[in-house]
């Protein structure tokens, strides 16, 4: 028995998804004739209170797409210092955009109204144009948390008097509406775009959505087929991302329980010197200096049991719909005696 605690990324689709899968009508997407791929982006784009959406394969390609259409270079993106958008899409600012970050440091992955203000560029031909602001909710490095909805408000109010667009890298959007019982609509109405994960907690095998007004969707189409994001009959994968959203979006409650029991654990090890409380899928833990990093990960691994390094001694735990309790019972046993 594999117990892959790495990512929710390594899900399978269930036999109900590939069936659906299966059952998919398609067509060629680039032509943009493809049935279930239209109604996937309209079914989410509505459920968003959005004009319209985008369907590509992965959510870095959405975020960046949404990092292009949004700004002009040269310019600049605010985000906070752990931010996927700048730590983990391969420099896809620059390289894409061609545009310089300003990174704030927030708290558990987020930052304030106040904090914001005070990155904007002045008017000086010294700096960059501030042109776009992105956060990320959940926040993946600082552990899944989950922003502050009236913070978002303030974000989104300042943004807006400043003619600033506002992202957000929603790659587990869901983890934090469903923990916080918001509506779709409730977050939507505070951003100009929003990248949607399928392929994480929602257990679909491929994609992401980009979320917007239809001029802005228009854009992003353009910059997908540049970045040879355009696919054919894609209505297999987009039947699974409309599985995902009528079946799968209730039970990541389940996850979050999961990953406080993981903390619940971890907490009575020895060899743990911290553990950061979860607030949805993602734990993240910190161990001592007498256990390696990569010794840990190699013993786990000898049983069975994939997890996650997140540097400085952390490793990451995330619990997803192919971790059962017999799993959990299993990796229980193993670290009361690693």
């Amino acid at each position: 028995m594999l117990i892959d605690l790495r990512s929710d990324t390594v899900t399978k689709p269930t036999k109900e998804m590939l069936q659906a899968m299966f059952e998919a009508k398609v067509g060629d997407d680039v032509w943009g004739d493809d049935l279930t791929v239209i109604e996937l982006e309209e079914k989410v784009a509505s459920i968003f209170g959005h004009e319209a959406a985008l369907f590509c394969p992965s959510g870095t390609m959405t975020n960046q797409i949404a990092i292009k259409v949004h700004t002009n270079a040269p310019g600049e993106v605010i985000c906070e210092e752990s931010a996927h958008v700048y730590r983990y899409e391969g420099g896809g600012i620059a390289f894409n955009s061609g545009l310089s970050s300003r990174l704030i440091k927030g708290d558990k992955g987020q930052f304030t109204v106040e904090q914001l203000k005070a990155e904007i560029n002045a008017d000086d031909v010294h700096f960059p144009p501030t042109q776009l602001v992105a956060i990320e909710n959940t926040c993946n490095k600082a552990g899944g948390t989950i922003w502050d909805f009236n913070e978002i408000k303030r974000i989104s109010q300042f943004c807006k008097e400043n003619n600033l667009p506002l992202h957000l890298d929603g790659a587990r959007l869901y983890n934090a509406l469903i923990e916080t019982n918001t509506s779709e609509k409730k977050i939507g109405q505070y951003f100009d775009s929003i990248s949607l994960c399928l392929s994480k907690g929602l257990g679909c095998p491929v994609g992401s959505l980009l979320i917007g007004s239809t001029k802005f969707i228009k854009q992003a189409r353009r910059i997908r087929k540049i970045m040879g994001g355009g696919m054919r009959q894609a209505g297999y994968l987009a039947a699974a991302g409309i599985f995902a959203l009528d079946n799968n979006i209730e039970r990541l409650k389940v996850d979050h329980q999961k990953a406080k029991f993981l903390a619940q654990i971890m907490e009575k090890c020895a060899f743990v010197e911290e553990v950061t409380k979860p607030q949805s899928n993602i734990l993240i833990f910190k161990l001592n200096t007498s256990f390696p990093t990569d010794e840990f990960i190699q013993k786990m691994k000898e049983q069975n049991i994939l997890v996650g390094a997140m540097g400085e001694q952390k490793i990451r735990l995330v619990t997803h719909l192919d971790i059962n309790d017999k799993m959990l019972e299993r990796f229980e046993k193993v670290v009361k005696s690693p």
